[in-house]
């Protein structure tokens, strides 16, 4: 008898899990390298868990969790998504992340000044 194929309410409770992964690791400074020694498990794993290609055991979601510093419900918290843009949170707080560290990166001041200045003109455009 072969496995029923996953509905999409499973699927994207999948992806917002691996979303939540991700996020959390990207905090805690953990490359998928990190988090995929201390689980036992290949990069190439992490990356299908955070992706939701693969499917998380109950188990292993608790190992993740313990190694991410967060119970096993934060998971599955709805109030980090915000449905007012139809995105949410998690997305926002990996772009905002992503740029953080970027801009720590970045030496000349004056292109610092710039990506600011840019920063601002967008902002003031709501784009």
């Amino acid at each position: 008898m072969s496995p029923e194929p996953a509905s999409p309410e499973a699927i994207g409770l999948d992806q917002r899990i691996g979303e939540r992964i991700r996020l959390r690791r990207t905090e805690l400074g953990l490359t998928q390298d990190q988090l995929a020694a201390a689980l036992g498990v290949s990069y190439q794993q992490v990356q299908k868990y955070e992706n939701g290609a693969n499917r998380i055991s109950a188990v292993r979601l608790w190992q993740i969790g313990r190694r991410l510093e967060v119970p096993v419900g934060w998971f599955f918290d709805e109030s980090a998504e915000d449905s007012s843009t139809g995105g949410g949170r998690i997305a926002h707080g990996r772009g905002v992340l992503e740029v953080a560290r970027g801009f720590g990166q970045l030496r000349a001041p004056s292109v610092k000044a710039a990506v600011v200045g840019l920063l601002r003109a967008l902002a003031d455009r709501g784009i």
